[in-house]
């Protein structure tokens, strides 16, 4: 049985009939149960929905609500236009100061021009040959991962496996030490993990946390880009401080909120797609035979198809810039909405068999790595990459690895997170 969330307070444009997916309360229930409600959802179009309450002591604003946008060509829509869909007044819908928006969302929270020059800038550390290095990497990480697991027989899957390939490459495109891995893997959590119990610390209240995360892993970029200053090394750091054109120079703050949204975003999404991706080949044994029967082959759609139902972010918030019209709804300027990408990327009407879990799916044009536009993922074809290789060392070294029992949660509307997921397989591997 379906059980929806109780709204927590309305106005005259809510929708109090209908399942909510701004609310944390709405994630942490059985797939079948949100499938169930995100379909009633796209049957209804865009609708105004309210968001969580404010705590009691957090110094924040209680927002008004936002539209719940989850169909596939709305979202589409969206992200092809973002002159009417603003990106600069933050990401998530729950309002936050703008220092703190540009501080934990850099250039995903900017408009053109500003997005566009952070954008080229930062681009330098995805180009062709830098990928190249980062990919040489991943193999010898993947390898390294199965080696310090593959006596032990079990493991926590997102802890022993799924986390570390992601953190150790983005902390290597950035010249972050290896002393530092642990303490960036902690910040990240408190930060994506804000509002989940487990992830804050006792006696701390969410904002509290969030922002000495925040502030602990800019002072830790300090000092990786004082290091790396008038030296010659080809991190990416090393080439942003080390620019010689002062338009491709990072600010202070610039870089310090680059390299939060890139330890962020680019670690907490890899690891849970590779998270889901053991869950969904568990618990679809027929697909992973297919998988494993020709794996390079298989590879390319297997892994969109684990981006497609993972949906590591669940939603990208926009702010209408004008009054118009979306799906038939009047939206007004400083309105909320919420591209809810999950929902999005199992609609009928795009998707056959939408709930389906198919590797050899094709077409398959999800939004799992956002809209087309201006935001789509600049890691998309590094995440890629890294989930790939995963899958390949796991498959040839552990070819009975298993989820051994169902995924805990991430308490959160914003990542479509999966905390500790127990895994099992013969010690010594194949």
């Amino acid at each position: 049985m379906t059980m929806t969330p109780t709204p927590v307070f309305t106005t005259d444009r809510h929708r109090t009939d209908l399942p909510n997916p701004i609310l944390p309360e709405f994630w942490v229930r059985s797939a079948e149960d949100i499938d169930a409600d995100l379909a009633v959802l796209r049957a209804e179009g865009p609708v105004f929905l309210p968001e969580p309450e404010v705590p009691e002591g957090i110094p924040l604003p209680q927002g008004p609500g936002a539209w719940v946008v989850t169909n596939h060509a709305d979202i589409l829509h969206m992200s092809r236009h973002p002159e009417l869909f603003s990106s600069a007044q933050g990401i998530v819908v729950m309002d936050q100061p703008m220092q703190i928006v540009e501080y934990f969302s850099s250039m995903i929270a900017m408009d053109d021009p500003r997005h566009a020059r952070l954008r080229r800038i930062v681009s330098a550390g995805f180009t062709p040959r830098m990928l190249k290095r980062l990919e040489d990497s991943v193999q010898g990480l993947a390898a390294q991962i199965v080696d310090d697991i593959i006596d032990r027989g079990e493991c926590d899957f997102v802890v022993d496996v799924a986390a570390r390939l992601p953190l150790k490459i983005v902390c290597d495109l950035m010249g972050v030490p290896d002393s530092q891995l642990q303490f960036v893997f902690d910040r990240t959590n408190v930060i994506l993990g804000v509002g989940d119990p487990e992830y804050t610390p006792e006696g701390t209240d969410i904002l509290t946390a969030l922002l000495t995360a925040g502030q602990e892993l800019s002072a830790l970029m300090d000092e990786v880009a004082e290091s790396k200053r008038g030296g010659d090394g080809t991190d990416l750091t090393s080439m942003l401080v080390n620019a010689e054109l002062e338009d491709d120079r990072l600010t202070h703050a610039d870089l310090a909120s680059f390299f939060i949204l890139l330890v962020v975003a680019g670690n907490e999404t890899t690891r849970n797609a590779i998270a889901w991706g053991l869950h969904l080949l568990t618990q679809h044994p027929d697909q992973r035979e297919i998988w494993a029967d020709d794996f390079e082959g298989v590879a390319p759609t297997a892994v969109e198809e684990i981006v497609r139902i993972a949906s590591p972010v669940t939603y990208m918030r926009r702010t209408a810039t004008e009054d118009l019209e979306l799906h038939g709804q009047a939206i007004q300027a400083g309105d909320k909405l919420g591209m809810f990408y999950l929902a999005a990327n199992r609609d009928e009407a795009v998707f056959e068999d939408p709930h389906r879990f198919d590797v050899r799916r094709s077409p398959n044009n999800h939004v799992g790595f956002g809209g087309p536009g201006p935001h789509f993922c600049l890691g998309a074809h590094l995440a890629r990459r890294e989930i790939t290789v995963m899958f390949r060392e796991l498959f040839h070294r552990l070819p009975d690895i298993q989820a051994s029992g169902p995924p805990e949660l991430l308490l959160s509307s914003f990542i479509h997170g999966v905390k500790h997921l127990p895994a099992t397989f013969t010690p010594g591997g194949a």
